[in-house]
């Protein structure tokens, strides 16, 4: 069965965020967009590839109104320390979450069993906590943070605009699409 739509299952979590330990929860990502972005593992070789590109998109997202929360396996010691070691890390300001017992990666379907680690999923979640985009990748294809932007607008210019849907390759300002009788064949 697909995520898609689905309302993020319950989580408590504790995650490295701006020098401190908190505590997150799915109660955390209601009232706004999120992005929950897993990864196998600390210290490993595309992760930080990864987590830095997202690193550097966060202002554009903050802007957007998007909390971005990564997710690996690791404990949250694990996280400080690698944020204290990778200068990659170092530039990340968003919720580093622990998830040592892997119940957020088996709620999310990303979970890779005979490992104890996750696949490289990503996924949007709107305001009221439904999982709108959902992306799982295997471990050696990185991610872009500049094309899950665009998704993310997409999914929030659709959320604001009933009954409009945004075609392949969409850009915001560009032109979208009401389905109806009248494109059937047209397109």
């Amino acid at each position: 069965m697909s995520l898609i739509n689905t309302e993020v299952k319950p989580f408590h979590a504790t995650a490295y965020h701006n020098g401190e330990f908190v505590q997150v929860s799915d109660a955390d990502l209601k009232g706004k967009w999120s992005v929950v972005f897993f990864y196998p593992a600390d210290f490993t070789f595309v992760c930080p590839t990864e987590l830095g590109d997202l690193a550097d998109f966060y202002p554009k997202l903050q802007e957007m109104g998007v909390e971005v929360y990564s997710v690996s396996t690791d404990t949250h010691f694990t996280h400080k320390a690698w944020h204290d070691a990778s200068d990659t890390i170092k530039k990340i300001q968003f919720p580093m979450l622990a998830d040592p017992t892997g119940v957020i990666s088996r709620n999310f379907d990303v979970m890779i069993e005979e490992d104890g680690l996750a696949l490289r999923g990503t996924f949007v979640i709107n305001p009221e906590g439904e999982i709108k985009v959902a992306e799982i990748h295997d471990l050696g294809i990185g991610r872009s943070a500049k094309e899950l932007v665009r998704k993310i607008q997409a999914a929030q210019y659709v959320a604001s605009h009933d009954g409009e849907v945004c075609p392949a390759s969409w850009q915001p300002g560009e032109e979208t699409l009401s389905p109806s009788l009248d494109l059937v064949g047209k397109i």
